[in-house]
This record gives C-alpha cells, structure tokens and sequence, in this order.
C-alpha cells in the first residue's frame, strides 16, 4: 500500500528531494521506503509567490500507519489501485463484439477486449493515422476535404489532431490505469505527474499506433476506411451490422462513434433508438502571441525557463445562467480546419508536444441548449450544420470567418493585426453578426469584455478571433441504462463523446473501458 500527500507547495526551483522532505514533513512522517511525485501544478494566482503544488506518492512499509495518517490527515489518502480485475463470464454468445469507431472510447474498449482474450472487430470510418496525416495535410495546405477521413475522424479520433489533454474533471481510478497505458505505449512519463498533463499531436499519434498493433498482435481486427452503415434488430437486441465491405452477426456492439458522426445518428434515429438532445456549446478560436499570455499570467517571471508555457480557463455567467468559457486551450499551438462535412467550416485547436509555436490558441464558447435549437432529437445537429454552412458561404469556401477583437467589437470586422493567424487555409473578414444568433454574439461580447478583467492579453484589440468552433461536445445523448448499454437496445453500448457521456481523451478513455467490463461480464471471449 501507500499514500498520496497533498498540497505540498514549492518554491519552482526545487529539487524532487526537497519536494519529498516538504512532503514528509507536513505529514509528520520521518521516514519513507518510497517517495514519487504523483501531481504536480503551478500556483500563479500571486505573481510575487509563484510556485508549485505537488501530490507526493509515498510507501511507508507500514499498512497501518498508512491507514491511519489517511484518517487523520485530510490532505493524505490511500492510493487507489489503478489495476483492472475484470469478471469474465463463462457463457458464450453469438457474434463477434464489434467497436464502432476507434477514437479514445473505442481503442481502450478494445485494448481491454482484447487484453482479455477477446478479438473484438473494430470499424473506423476514416484511415489508419499513417494516411490520416497524408489526407489532413492536403486539406489544411488547400486541397479536397476527405468527409471520411479528416480532423475528426479516423485513427484516434478528434483527439489525435489536438492538443493531447489528459485533464478531466472525472475522479476515477481508471484514470491513472489510463495514463499508466499511455506511458506504455510511448508517452512521455511525465503525464504520470502534471496536473495538466498532455501529449501534444505529434507524439500520440505513434501511441495511437501503438495501441492499435497491440490490439491486433492480441487477435483483434481493425478495418479502416469502413463505416457502419447500418444495424439489423431483432427481439432489442443487434443481431448484425452491415458495413463497408461487408456484415457480420454481433454479441455486442460498442457505439464509440464521435461526437461528430451525425450520418450514424440520423440512422439511429432511424431505427427508433432511444436518443435526447443535450446541451454543447458554439463559437470562436482566440489567437494571441504566447508571449503576451506568459506576460498575462507571470507578470516579470514570463520566459523564466522553469515555468511552463502559460495554460488559462476563464468563464462567466449573464443573470440568465448562460455561460461563455474558454476551452481546449493550446498554448503555442495552432488554429486549424476540423470541417467533416462538405460544405460546412469549422475551426479546432492543435498543439505539439514542445507547445513550441509562436501563438497560443482556445475556443471561447457560448451554451446552447434545446431551449435555443428545439426540442427534437437532431435539432442541435441541424444548428451547428447551420452555422457551418453559413460561414462557408460568407467566406467563399473553407476560409474560416475571421476578424480581429476590435473588428468584432465594433461591427466593422477587419484583420489588420500584428500576429500571423495560424489557420492554414486563411481568414476572410466575417461579421459575426451575421454568422451566429444574436444570444451568443452577446455572449461573446460579455465574455471579452470580461476575461479582460482577468488577463491582459485579452485587451488587446488585436488578437484574432476564427469561426466558427462547433464541435466542443455531441448535442444528443444516446441514452443508456445503469448496466451501460442502450435504453432500445440490450446488447448496444452507446460509448464515449458522441454517445454523450464524455468530454475529452481521459474519459472517453475510461467510459470504453467500462463499457468493455460490461461486456465480459455478460460474455464469454471467443476464438473467430
């Protein structure tokens, strides 16, 4: 067994010596077998007293004092095991388990399928990340948008070209069994011990790779370019599912499918599965030099080489209770063109593993719910399709609609700026007026005016905004029961972001891996 010790602040030049004799100290501890950094995050709430706060991960040999300084001490806790014990049953059913799409949901669902002596058949829409990259690129650089293979689908999911965030708000013990994953697979050990931990787009997409060879080495079958294109019930329960190239007889069938995949949600509809719309949120990229953001939060410290590149989370409420935040914020990243659909614009953040580039990116989003959008199971889907559209007619194709804070403020949009904007297929000046609804106009002006307050760099006239951000999460929720599968249908496992039931890599991660406990507890593994 062993501890975790908490909030053990530092001065940013510490050594991990001095951090585990802080840590012991506080605890009342005189000695340890074992001492790790578990967490660690930057405190710069007071520009004079910048520091660190570590969680300590310490062995004791001694369960009983270990359990006992647990007890007494509300800053120290029993570590939680982050090791999976999965019941197997023995009955055996018909069918193949079969994964419907293979972005963070879907991969872990599989890896522990697989794992465990099941050969799950996973069907991904869009290409292996080898190809992906190829096919991103051409689009970015100017050239056909794939609608199968893009930013938001294909190996690794939306997640592959991004930031890399582990962050979540979930407390889960499968969290670090994730993390602990990622490592063995080629991240960097330190995500074992940030805070905000993230592995940056360059070096998850050879984890991705990794996971995959994995899997298959383990007997599991990856089919790319196939999308599922339809599902055959009989008695609620999936008998079969019809895909690209092919059919086969299902025992279960995990939906792991993206927040993005509306064609399959049309064709769930289609089939009367259960499914609600929910809330998500719409707006804009945010571009300033990542300068100007270390300067905003560290004051004289910006460009200390012991602090990190500079991270922000920034929000406010209007008297109604409507929010607008910042999101998936990407320092030293880059603005890019997330469309999937022909037709339609949309912008997403991207950053490498260095966070080494000139800008800092985040979306800076508005709520909506069905009370703006109505009530109807894919009216949130046809809204930000609306959007999309609307802004690939006023910028002539799949420009994003841009225009610098001042220009929006104002209503006289305009680019006259001293940042190079990092959207690769160019900005053309939009009024963002006659891009979105009044409400999140409003909104957003609230929301500048505001974060301002906050951060200086959010005064500056000058940054660049570019739109329009739609895919922060899924508007419908394809609602399940307790035991984790469909409401419709008793052998469906609606799975991850497009099923409604994360936000984010982590976990969608660890709602795969339940959904695959439930599973082998209902099913035995067989050989195909």
């Amino acid at each position: 067994m062993a501890v975790i010790i908490s909030s053990v602040a530092s001065p940013i030049s510490a050594d991990e010596e001095e951090i585990f004799a802080r840590a012991l100290k506080k605890a009342g501890i005189k000695k340890a077998d074992r001492c790790r950094l578990h967490k660690t995050s930057l405190d710069a709430r007071k520009r004079s007293e910048i520091h660190y706060v570590h969680c300590v991960y310490a062995e004791l040999g001694d369960s009983r004092l270990e359990e006992k300084l647990s007890q007494k001490l509300p800053f120290v806790s029993l570590v939680s095991d982050a090791q999976i014990s999965p019941v197997i049953s023995d009955r055996i059913v018909p069918g193949r388990v079969v994964i419907a799409g293979f972005g963070p949901a879907g991969m872990f669902a599989g890896l522990i399928l697989a794992e465990n002596g099941y050969r799950p058949l996973i069907l991904e829409r869009g290409q292996c990340v080898e190809q992906r990259v190829e096919t991103v690129g051409k689009f970015m650089s100017g050239g056909e948008l794939s609608e199968c293979s893009n930013i938001q689908f294909g190996e690794g999911g939306a997640g592959t070209f991004s930031d890399g965030k582990l962050t979540t708000r979930i407390k889960d013990p499968l969290c670090r069994y994730v993390l602990e994953a990622f490592v063995r697979f080629g991240a960097p050990e330190e995500i074992l011990t940030r805070a905000k931990a993230h592995i940056g787009t360059d070096k998850l997409r050879q984890v991705v790779k990794a996971i995959r060879e994995r899997i298959t080495e383990l007997g599991g079958e990856i089919l790319f370019d196939t999308k599922l294109y339809d599902i055959a019930i009989d008695n609620s329960k999936a008998s079969r599912v019809i895909y690209k190239g092919g059919e086969t007889e299902v025992s279960a069938l995990v939906l792991a499918i993206g927040h993005s995949a509306r064609d399959t949600f049309e064709m769930l509809c289609s089939k009367s599965i259960f499914m609600e719309p929910k809330p998500f949120s719409i707006g804009a990229r945010i571009e300033h030099k990542q300068a100007d953001v270390d300067k905003s939060l560290y004051g004289e410290r910006a460009g200390d080489p012991l602090l990190p590149k500079g991270e922000y989370q920034l929000s406010k409420r209007d008297r109604s209770g409507r929010g607008v935040y910042t999101f998936c914020m990407c320092p030293g990243g880059y603005v890019v063109p997330a469309s999937s659909e022909s037709g339609g614009v949309v912008t997403n953040g991207m950053s490498e593993f260095a966070r080494d580039g000139e800008n800092a990116n985040s979306a800076v989003v508005v709520g909506v719910s069905p009370e703006d959008y109505g009530r109807g199971v894919l009216n949130g889907v046809d809204f930000a399709r609306s959007v999309e559209q609307r802004a690939f007619d006023l910028t002539g194709g799949y420009k994003a609609a841009g225009t610098t804070v001042g220009g929006f403020l104002s209503g006289k949009p305009d680019l006259d700026t001293e940042l190079s904007p990092t959207y690769s297929r160019g900005l053309v000046p939009v009024e963002y007026r006659d891009l979105f609804p009044k409400f999140v106009t409003d909104m957003l002006e609230l929301g500048l005016g505001d974060f301002s307050h906050k951060m200086k760099c959010f005064g500056d006239m000058k940054a660049v905004l570019s739109a329009p951000e739609t895919r922060t999460s899924s508007p419908v929720r394809i609602t399940r029961t307790p035991e984790l599968h469909s409401l419709s249908v008793s052998n469906l496992y609606p799975c991850g972001e497009g099923a409604g039931y994360a936000g984010g890599i982590m976990s969608a991660a660890v709602d795969g891996i339940k959904c695959a406990l439930k599973i082998m507890e209902k099913q035995a593994p067989q050989d195909f």
